[in-house]
This record gives structure tokens, C-alpha cells and sequence, in this order.
């Protein structure tokens, strides 16, 4: 049987070391709960790099609103259109938008042309949210036992808040509006179109307003206006002609006949040869100018036009010169923006600087010539703080333009002409058919269409052989009262010096005075026959540019002008779509294309003109 034995009573007793060493052992060992504090502290720095983020943007945001009211306020005080004060107008701005606390200085800087205004503003950003997330743990007091706020706790939360770093913002800045050595081209469609609807009358008014503003908002002798009448052609001043190199010659007028590759780039230089335009008629009319007078040229259908109130004025500042000018142009001819853009830029190129360096009269007075304070104009690119603009209008899309072709426009050509007697020949080369019929082939034979016959000369530079009836004194019958009733007469051959002088035309002289119809119809019809004289001295000899082509070139002197920084505004003025799109392309922007009607130009011209007179931030 099992005996059940009463319990032991225990003491506890103080534990043994091994005892103290395993508990210990097993707290260190124990990881719960570990990463509470770290966490605690990880969330402490993202509030605070949070807060410091959000504090540098609200800063930010508040510079930005603070330099944006600025720079608009200035701007605004600094046009010369302004009439308020400078001071008040700044103070305006920033009282409507609730900033006029931190405005300190306005300065006004101006003349009768020029004003500057300079101001600058300050203001404290709060650093709320980098402060709280820096002081997290002090900034919260510890949290009473009822789970809420007393009001003094509030408070000195929302001081210890208030009172924390703060970020010093400032805003500055200085706008001018000073108008100074400007460079303008005025570009303008003086096509016979511009008769209809009182375009050009209409375009007079526009363009003197627009010549009296800016001379009435520039420095003297800083802006420089130069005007490119065109039509199929440009007509140029002796003087700039006699500075360019060229080929081909015209005793009437100054053109040039550009190329496709002159259109990609906007000068035009002095040390480049070019085609001189040709007078001549690209009609089909049928007549001759030198039975009336050697000095009468042919007229109608001439591009190229002679009349001085059609050549361009290049480099003038003389306003009451310009706007007499204006006054003067008349509508004739063809359209061609392209070769009016090309004169308008080359004329702010600095390649043409040797051009106007030749063309200073040495005074500075204006009379027509270039004044001499303009030395040294077309300024480089980019540099004398130059603001190059170019003005183009039209009221048409681009036509035909005409030049006389390579074959038939240089040195001489094979008509001679008697002009004592009217008389033309024909050099055809040598007479190897022995055409003329005298058994001799080694020498000239010309032909003389009036008499439709070979000769080994020119009229007028030789004599001829003819055989002609002569009377004798020999009396064949007599009258009753013994008078001679009929002498005999027998047949000479006589030779016969040929009155007047023969000259050599050369080809500019020939289409200068006689149509290539009357060439081919009147002189090498007899001698080739209608259709062939018409294939080889009619139809050749005039060549055009057409419009689709034109377009082109124009677009492309456009971006040439405007990769070279030269500013562009382009107007069309009642202008059909066809010409509305080339000049969109053609301006600098939408904003710089105007599309009017009637007198909107005047509009047109003086947007533009306030365009000019930008304001620039110059800090």
C-alpha cells in the first residue's frame, strides 16, 4: 500500500547566478517589439523632409505670384502710352492683388522717348510644416489625460508654430520701353490690282500714320526706314545699281533678276554678279519703236519700270521725305512677294553695308541720298542692340514674273540697223551657198528683209550694184516745130553708196526698242518663214517665273529672314486665300499676320507700330 506523504513546504530562494544569466540571456534574445521605436523615428523624419518640401514650394509659389504681379505692373508703368503716373500704376497693380504690403520701391527713369521703371518687392514665408515635423515632439505637449487640449496649451502650441523660421522672399525687376536703332523695310504691293477699292489710297493713309508714329516714338537718328514698292519687279535708285555688279544692262530702269538659290539667303551682295533686268515687253504685240526715234523704247508689259516714284527708298529717317514719297506710288503691273521680301531683307542684311558706305551723301541733311549718321547700317546681326523688322503687304497672290532668256540678254546679236533710213539687216554668218550670187563664198552674207535679198554687207556699210533706165541725149523722134519728142534711153548697171550708217545691236538694244514679235514676224519671216521665225526669235526669247514657283520663294526667304532674327509682320489686305496662306507662312507668328479689309489697315499698320515699340525686361 502507497503511502501519501504531507507536502514539503518551499522558501523561495534568491536565484542562482546561471539562474540571473539565462534571463538575461532570454530578454536580449526577445525581439517583439523592437521596431516601434525605430518606426516612431522614421516617421519623425519624413514628416519634418516632407514639411521643409512643402514649405520651399508654398515659398515658391508665392515668389513666383509675387514676381508675376511685378513684372506685369512695370510693364504696364513703362509704356510710353501710359499717362498715369509710373508710381501709381505699380501700386495699383499690386493693391488688386492683394500684395500692396510688400511693395517697397518704385523708380522712374524717363525722357520724351524713353521710360524705365524699376521696383522691388519682399515678403516672409512661414515655415509651418517643416517646423512642426522638426519639432514634433516638443511642439506637443503630452496629451492630458482627458484626451484634449486645455486653452493654454492651444495657444502656446499655435505661438511656438507662429514663432517658428521663416523664408525671406523678394521680387525685383526693371522694364523699359526704348526704341533704338531699329531697322524697318516696309514691303509694299503696288501691283495694279491695288486700284481696285481704294486699296492704295487706303495703304497711304496706313503707312504715313505709321512712319509719323515712329519717328514720333524713337530717338533721332536711331531708326531707319527703308520702302520697297513691287509689283512683277523692284525698280532700284542709279546709285545702288552702280554699286552691285551685274550683268546685261538697261538704259531705262534698275532690276535684277534673282535665282532660286538667291531667295535661300537675304542679302545681296556687292561682290555677287547678277542678271540685270532687260527692258523689254513680254507682249505679243507686233511694232517697232525705231522708225519714230531711236530713242523711243517699247512700253506696256514691262516689268521692270522707270519712273523714279517706283524705285525703292532704302535708309531714310527724314519723315516729311517719306510720307511724300509714300504719296507718290501708283499701281501697275504683276505681283511678286517674292522679290520684294528678297529686297526687304537684303536692305537689313550687313552685307549691304558697302552698298549704303557708297551711297552717304556726306551731310546730314536728307535729300534723297543716305544720311551719313547711318554709316555702318545694315548693323550686324545680333548685335548695337538692332531690331530688324520687315512690313509686307499684298493685296494679290504672287503672278508671273518675265526675263528675257539667257540666249537672247547678253552682248550682241546679228540685227543691224540703219536708222537714217530705217533700214534693218541680218548677219548670217559666212556665205558658204554663195547665196548673194556673186561666186564668192569666203565672206559675209547678210539679208535685208525689206528688199528680200543676200547681200555681203549691212546697209549702209557698203555699196550695190543696179541696173536702171538713163535717158540720153539722144533724140529718138521730134515734134513739128522741131522740139525733141522722145529721147533714147538705155540701161546702166551703176553702183550706188549706200546712204547712212549701219550699227550693230546688241540685244539689250534690240528688245529695248523693238517687241520679239516684230523680230520674228516683220525681220526673219521673209527669210525662214512664219513658223520657224517665230520658234527661233518669238517664243524663246521671253521666259516667266510662275506663281507656284514664286510661292516657294517666297516662303523661303521668309525663313531666311526670320533664322537671321529679323522680325516679320505680313498683312493681307483683301487678299484671296491663296495669298493669305503664303503670308501667314511668311510672318514670324500668327500674332504677326493681319488679315483686313478697307481701312482695317490702318488698324493693321498700327498694332503694328505698338508691336515694335515692345517692352523688354532687361533684369
Amino acid at each position: 500500500m502507497k503511502q501519501f506523504q504531507a507536502p514539503i513546504s518551499r522558501q523561495s530562494t534568491p536565484p542562482s547566478s546561471a539562474s540571473l544569466r539565462r534571463s538575461v540571456r532570454r530578454f536580449k534574445d526577445d525581439e517583439n517589439g523592437v521596431m516601434i521605436g525605430f518606426s516612431i523615428i522614421l516617421v519623425i523624419m519624413m514628416i519634418a523632409i516632407g514639411g521643409i518640401g512643402a514649405d520651399i514650394m508654398l515659398a515658391e509659389m508665392r515668389r513666383t505670384k509675387l514676381q508675376h504681379t511685378l513684372d506685369r505692373a512695370i510693364l504696364a508703368a513703362a509704356d510710353l502710352d501710359q499717362v498715369r503716373p509710373a508710381d501709381e500704376v505699380v501700386a495699383d497693380y499690386f493693391a488688386k492683388s492683394g500684395v500692396e504690403h510688400t511693395l517697397n520701391m518704385v523708380t522712374v527713369d524717363q525722357s520724351i522717348n524713353h521710360r524705365s521703371v524699376t521696383a522691388n518687392a519682399a515678403v516672409q514665408s512661414d515655415m509651418v510644416y517643416s517646423t512642426v515635423g522638426r519639432n514634433f515632439k516638443t511642439l506637443l505637449p503630452e496629451k492630458p489625460a482627458n484626451g484634449t487640449y486645455t486653452q493654454a496649451e492651444a495657444d502656446a502650441l499655435k505661438t511656438r508654430i507662429n514663432t517658428g523660421p521663416t523664408l525671406n522672399l523678394a521680387a525685383a525687376g526693371t522694364a523699359e520701353e526704348r526704341i533704338g536703332n531699329i531697322e524697318i523695310s516696309l514691303v509694299l504691293d503696288v501691283s495694279g490690282s491695288m486700284n481696285n477699292n481704294s486699296r492704295l489710297t487706303n495703304l497711304k493713309t496706313a503707312a504715313k500714320e505709321f512712319v509719323q508714329t515712329m519717328d514720333d516714338t524713337t530717338e533721332d537718328d536711331t531708326m531707319s526706314i527703308s520702302i520697297v514698292p513691287y509689283a512683277a519687279q523692284v525698280s532700284t535708285p542709279d546709285a545702288l545699281m552702280a554699286a552691285l555688279t551685274t550683268n546685261g544692262s538697261n538704259p531705262l530702269a534698275n532690276c535684277l533678276n534673282f535665282h532660286a538659290a538667291d531667295y535661300e539667303d537675304t542679302s545681296i551682295s556687292p561682290y555677287q554678279e547678277y542678271d540685270q533686268t532687260l527692258h523689254a515687253t513680254w507682249s505679243s504685240s507686233n511694232y517697232d519703236r525705231r522708225p519714230y526715234n531711236d530713242y523711243v523704247y517699247v512700253n506696256g508689259n514691262t516689268d521692270c519700270r522707270a519712273e523714279e516714284t517706283r524705285e525703292l527708298t532704302l535708309i531714310q529717317n527724314d519723315t516729311a521725305s517719306l510720307k511724300d514719297y509714300i504719296d507718290d506710288l501708283f499701281g501697275s503691273g504683276n505681283t511678286s512677294i517674292d522679290t520684294g521680301m528678297k529686297w526687304g531683307t537684303a536692305l537689313l542684311d550687313p552685307a549691304f553695308q558697302p552698298v549704303v558706305s557708297s551711297m552717304i551723301d556726306g551731310s546730314s541733311s536728307n535729300s534723297g541720298a543716305i544720311s551719313n549718321e547711318f554709316e555702318g547700317r545694315p548693323y550686324d546681326y545680333g548685335t548695337n542692340e538692332s531690331l530688324k523688322i520687315v512690313v509686307v503687304m499684298s493685296d494679290g497672290q504672287n503672278t508671273r514674273q518675265h526675263f528675257v532668256t539667257d540666249n537672247y540678254r547678253l552682248g550682241n546679236s546679228n540685227v543691224w540697223y540703219n536708222a537714217q533710213e530705217n533700214f534693218y539687216s541680218l548677219y548670217l554668218g559666212e556665205d558658204d551657198g554663195d547665196d548673194d550670187g556673186d561666186g564668192i563664198t569666203d565672206e559675209p552674207i547678210f539679208f535685208w528683209p525689206e528688199d528680200e535679198v543676200f547681200r555681203n554687207h549691212a546697209y549702209g556699210e557698203g555699196t550695190y550694184e543696179t541696173t536702171e533706165v538713163i535717158q540720153t541725149d539722144e533724140c529718138k523722134s521730134y515734134r513739128r516745130n522741131g522740139s525733141c519728142k522722145r529721147y533714147k534711153k538705155i540701161r546702166k548697171t551703176v553702183t550706188v553708196s549706200e546712204p547712212g550708217e549701219a550699227v550693230l545691236l546688241s540685244y539689250a538694244n534690240l528688245w529695248a526698242r523693238t517687241t520679239p514679235k516684230y523680230v520674228a514676224d516683220e525681220l526673219y519671216e521673209p527669210l525662214m518663214g512664219q513658223t520657224a521665225a517665230r520658234n527661233a526669235w518669238y517664243y524663246p526669247v521671253m521666259d516667266d517665273v510662275s506663281y507656284g514657283t514664286k510661292d516657294t520663294r517666297t516662303r523661303n526667304i521668309c525663313a531666311a529672314a526670320k533664322q537671321k532674327g529679323v522680325i516679320v509682320f505680313a498683312i493681307g489686305f483683301e487678299a484671296p486665300d491663296a495669298a493669305r496662306v503664303v503670308l501667314q507662312d511668311c510672318a514670324s507668328s500668327d500674332s504677326h499676320y493681319f488679315d483686313v479689309a478697307g481701312l482695317e489697315i490702318r488698324d493693321a499698320f498700327a498694332a503694328i507700330a505698338t508691336s515694335i515699340r515692345q517692352l523688354r525686361l532687361i533684369q
